[in-house]
């Protein structure tokens, strides 16, 4: 699919569940994805999104089982709940600076996701996250999150170790946030701050998981 360059605006399911569909390519003009625009999409391999969208709604992505990589450009600020769920054989996600919100579920079940960096400007992680990110080797929660949410790395069996930049623990709203997360998995802390994550509510147990300082 070629969009034409008049377009602004990619509406609510404007091509969910065309299975057949291999590529689109997003004009400039486009400011925003509407949700479930993508949805289901099953051979979509590639996309290329435009430097003026400024805005990806909920599900728009979901269950495209075939996509393997994307770049969410510059301007975007906002992923909707639900995004990428479901994209098994997502290897790779670049998500910009600007991103300050990023949804629920949004990388849920992406089987295949190695590594991710979460951008600056967000301060939590909603539920669900990366639940089912079963390939994520690694992650570094930097210093502007405050909350995570429940089950956000839950069934993340990969993960060889977890880097918190923050001296106070972040929030964390459930014990199973860090549900199946292998019991080999490091949790790397700021120097001093080692009694503070050990004690804290809904952490890995310390009897069982090993913490670092660095």
């Amino acid at each position: 699919v070629i969009i034409p360059d008049g377009v602004t605006s990619i509406g609510q399911n404007a091509f969910a569940s065309c299975y057949s569909l291999t590529s689109v390519i997003i004009p400039d003009g486009v400011t925003s994805i509407g949700q479930y625009a993508f949805a289901s999409c099953h051979a979509l391999t590639s996309v290329i999104i435009p430097d003026g969208v400024t805005s990806i709604g909920q599900y728009a992505f979901s269950s495209c089982s075939s996509l393997t990589s994307i770049t969410i450009p510059e301007g975007v600020t906002s992923i909707g709940s639900y995004s990428f769920q479901n994209c098994y054989a997502l290897t790779s996600v670049t998500i910009p600076d600007t991103v300050t919100s990023i949804g629920t579920y949004i990388f849920a079940n992406c089987s295949s996701l190695t590594s991710i960096t979460i951008p600056e400007g967000v301060t939590s992680i909603y539920q669900n996250a990366f639940s089912g990110c079963s390939s994520l080797t690694s992650i570094t929660i930097h210093k502007g999150i405050t909350s995570i949410g429940s089950s956000v790395f839950y069934g993340c069996y990969g993960l060889g170790f977890i880097k918190f930049e923050r001296s106070t623990p972040p929030t964390v709203s459930s014990s199973t946030a860090f549900s199946n997360v292998p019991t080999d998995c490091i949790i790397y802390v700021p120097a001093g701050s080692l009694s503070a994550y050990t004690s804290a509510t809904n952490y890995p147990n310390p009897n069982t998981y090993t913490y670092v300082e660095y």
